[in-house]
């Protein structure tokens, strides 16, 4: 079922739509559907952002590890268009997390290449591509395009405990001397106008799946509706526009030359992930335990997200925030 951004009925774009005729079930066809969507070239900032985010939340809606899946490939493709570079037929990744005793480093000449170990690397072992993330010799943040198919890369296996996104493993990878192409100048992934607008898109897969808790509730109230379990759906629905508002300005603010992005990104996934935090306890509160416990697809869906929002870093990024208005004129 098409997750539209806009207050009132409109037609599904061509990513949205392809999203809700092919509906996937499982990894490997979110895998495939990704290389379809990703054959439009989408960029986070251009005239397919909405249609892209709305993409992401309808597939979240239906399945939070699907669109956990497909995400990754699109924000690649999205990175690799800006500088110019083409991706080829495979499936990418972006392993940017950092952290970790053995951090990645690079060779220095005209042939870098990394060695060391990279955390959370989703579908490492499923996808033939990643724009990786390491620390230069002097100290700059420099993407890498990697062949995770190289003999130097080699998947920790069975670390991934997690109940959540259970499908999506996301261990740390380690490289022993992996060539590695850059990707734009050093600082050049941090700085570009599409780091920001991308976050915003991950923001959107978490909208897709709080949607997807509030449609179960909606269920059970128009099923058997008491006081109770229609304040909370009442409350849901709230929490859901003012999520939705946030990210339908988002996309009218991305054109702007004048947008800070990255100030918008912060506030908007701030929004979107409390909004879950409360989505899920509220739907907790109105169905009790045996959603939880028999329901398969809800259990699965409210354990995902849980999961998936603890990538918004919750005070920190509110500190983040702060720190980025502290300073300067008041913004209200």
């Amino acid at each position: 079922m098409h997750v539209s951004l806009s207050p009132v009925p409109q037609s599904p774009g061509p990513l949205t739509s392809a999203a809700v005729v092919d509906a996937p079930r499982d990894v490997d066809a979110a895998l495939a559907l990704a290389l379809r969507l990703g054959l439009s070239r989408p960029v986070p900032g251009d005239a397919s952002t909405r249609d892209l985010w709305e993409a992401f939340a309808t597939l979240g809606a239906a399945d939070l590890g699907v669109v956990r899946a497909v995400e990754p490939h699109l924000d690649a493709i999205g990175i690799l268009a800006q500088a110019g570079i083409d991706p080829g037929d495979g499936i990418w990744g972006v392993f940017a997390a950092e952290g970790g005793d053995d951090p990645l480093t690079t060779s220095t000449g005209d042939a870098p290449s990394l060695s060391g170990t990279k955390p959370w690397c989703s579908l490492a072992d499923r996808l033939d591509s990643a724009l990786v993330t390491a620390t230069t010799s002097t100290g700059h943040k420099q993407l890498y395009a990697v062949d995770l198919k190289h003999h130097g890369v080699r998947v920790a296996p069975a670390t991934w405990m997690a109940r959540g996104l259970s499908e999506i493993p996301s261990g740390p990878v380690t490289f022993g001397a992996v060539p590695a192409t850059p990707v734009g100048e050093p600082g050049w992934y941090l700085e570009r106008p599409g780091f920001a607008f991308g976050g915003i898109g991950v923001a959107a897969c978490w909208f897709g799946g709080a949607v997807g808790i509030g449609r179960t509730v909606h269920a059970a109230a128009t099923a058997k509706p008491n006081p109770f379990l229609l304040a909370h759906l009442g409350a849901i629905d709230e929490l859901l526009h003012s999520s939705r508002r946030a990210l339908l300005e988002a996309t009218q603010l991305v054109g702007y030359p004048s947008t800070d992005g990255r100030l918008l990104a912060k506030r908007v996934r701030a929004r979107v992930a409390k909004s879950c935090e409360e989505i899920i306890e509220r739907a907790g509160h109105a169905l009790g335990p045996a959603p939880l416990a028999l329901d398969g697809a809800h259990a699965k869906r409210v354990a995902d997200l849980q999961l998936y929002i603890r990538q918004h870093h919750a005070e920190r990024d509110d500190e983040s925030l702060g720190r980025a208005l502290a300073g300067g004129p008041a913004p209200w």
